[in-house]
């Protein structure tokens, strides 16, 4: 259990003493996009230093949110990840998102990005009921290594998935915000190919249908995204 108590009976209460803490939130959202070693928190938390994401993985731990587990030889090392309950955060925390979008205005000088941010952000924005039955693997470069995915429409909604497995077309850039511009559809796929901010091969005309697997306006607001980014 947490250190600190409000003394409130109230699950929010709660819910405020587990997560409520600076970084906490954000480590979190760094664990639900896969298992991660310290190395991996920190330059994704940049700012937080060794000693407090120490406290605040150890407070998780104790929690039950998070889990510590030691990969084998060859390549030894400690991943963290979420529990059934850590995971449980999710839709939660997607809603703050959504909610923060309002407040979010143009990224400030010396602002820290993940590329592997947009596979949240894509999630954020999927469409919940029925989207074209049309798969994209995606992969953006730019970071420390490049990020690979997928996202599948179908009757039940969109989903983010794994990279391994077959998609219709491929998409390839160096910006997330280039893939969001057309997910959001501020910019059409013809021309972020056009302008170079996408490369794409496999069947070029079901990219068409890519801005229909999401859905920015019904649930927040949309991102004000540069047309050229």
């Amino acid at each position: 259990m947490p250190g600190f108590r409000y003394s409130q009976f109230c699950p929010l209460a709660r819910a405020a003493e587990l997560i409520g803490e600076r970084w906490t939130l954000l480590l979190v959202r760094e664990l639900l996009l896969g298992p991660k070693r310290f190395s991996d928190l920190r330059r994704g938390l940049s700012g937080v230093s060794s000693s407090v994401l120490s406290e605040r993985l150890a407070a998780l731990e104790r929690a039950g949110l998070v889990v510590q587990r030691e990969l084998p030889p060859p390549t030894p090392a400690s991943l963290y990840e979420l529990t059934e309950a850590g995971l449980g955060l999710e839709p939660a925390l997607l809603e703050l998102a959504r909610f923060g979008l309002r407040f979010l205005g143009a990224p400030q000088p010396g602002d820290h990005y993940e590329p592997d941010w947009l596979r949240l952000a894509l999630r954020l924005f999927a469409r919940e009921r029925g989207s074209p039955a049309r798969c994209f693997r995606i992969e953006l470069r730019g970071g420390v290594a490049p990020v690979h995915f997928r996202v599948q429409g179908g009757p039940e909604g969109t989903r983010v998935l794994p990279a391994e497995g077959p998609a219709d077309a491929s998409l390839e850039s160096d910006s997330a915000l280039a893939v969001l511009a057309v997910a959001a559809g501020r910019k059409s796929p013809a021309a972020a190919l056009a302008d170079g901010s996408l490369r794409a091969s496999g069947d070029l005309a079901s990219l068409a249908e890519f801005p229909a697997l999401f859905d920015l306006r019904p649930r927040g607001v949309a991102p004000e995204l540069g047309a050229g980014s």
